[in-house]
């Protein structure tokens, strides 16, 4: 884009917000960016002298556009009993102390969200995405859902009940007790102590391992068998990098200096109420890291 086209411009003004919202709409930072473009391409055939406000015609187009990816997928994850983990967003650890990235880390959505989203139809997605995450009116979203204001309104009611009924918890935002917490996960896995993981899981915590094609994609429950399950793969060769995974404590995971996963934890009242590991090769070679 030419720096001297005022419509890249302004959509470049735009462009960290609409990528925000294709990210909470599709889950993956690579459907995402291509909804950008897409977006960007429908702007660059339309006279922008005929759009009254610019920032909300690209937020209907973006959401139209992600609406019919959604549609267009082939399943959707009914009772999120697929281990799929959402694109993580990584950052570096130290980016928490800095004022400046601290309110953009704030403003971050957590992996469990981003699963929870995975469950609800594309329409009841994109009602609550738009209305309850960018607080994009009612009579607005109605238009692109094609539904009354009134039954737009009942399709968010119905994805809000879902997300709450799932996160029932609210995480914890001090990430200075989340990392203690996901070092000493570590520290017990790696020295055997059982007993030790068993204390800083939550009774009733998820873990989520999405390998792609290989083994050990699954999904666990419960503080005890993940424990097991932490204990088993503890691997003493691998390196861990202390990152932030969704503006939360993770680590991603490297052999001989190659990242082979990302792990993002959930910490609630002082447990981990999840933990989303990503190690499927494809999508790791795709994230920024």
């Amino acid at each position: 884009m030419r720096d001297d086209n005022p419509q890249a411009v302004r959509f470049e003004e735009q462009r960290s917000r609409l990528r925000a919202v294709a990210y909470r709409m599709l889950g993956s930072m690579t459907e995402a960016d291509d909804a950008v473009q897409e977006t960007w391409l429908r702007l660059s055939r339309t006279d922008i002298g005929e759009i009254e406000n610019l920032p909300a015609w690209l937020t209907t187009v973006i959401a139209r556009v992600c609406l019919n990816m959604l549609r267009s997928r082939k399943t959707r994850r009914e009772d999120a009993l697929d281990p799929y983990v959402p694109d993580p967003i990584v950052s570096a650890d130290s980016d928490a102390s800095d004022p400046a990235r601290e309110i953009e880390l704030a403003d971050s959505v957590g992996i469990a969200l981003l699963v929870v989203l995975e469950t609800l139809s594309p329409a009841e997605r994109l009602a609550f995405v738009l209305h309850d995450l960018f607080a994009v009116p009612f009579d607005e979203i109605a238009a692109i859902v094609d539904r009354t204001p009134t039954a737009t309104r009942q399709l968010a009611s119905r994805a809000r009940r879902r997300v709450q009924g799932a996160t029932p918890t609210a995480p914890d935002r001090d990430r200075v007790r989340q990392r203690a917490i996901v070092d000493a996960f570590f520290a017990a896995a790696r020295g055997g102590d059982f007993d030790a993981l068993v204390a800083l899981l939550d009774p009733d915590i998820v873990l989520r391992s999405d390998r792609g094609s290989l083994p050990g994609t699954q999904i666990v429950r419960g503080a005890e068998k993940v424990a097991a399950n932490a204990l088993m793969f503890a691997n003493p060769t691998s390196q861990l990098r202390p990152v932030l995974v969704n503006g939360t404590a993770g680590v991603v995971v490297t052999l001989d200096g190659t990242p082979v996963a990302v792990m993002g934890f959930t910490v609630a009242n002082g447990k981990v109420v999840a933990i989303d590991a990503l190690g499927d090769p494809d999508r790791m070679a795709r994230l920024e890291l």
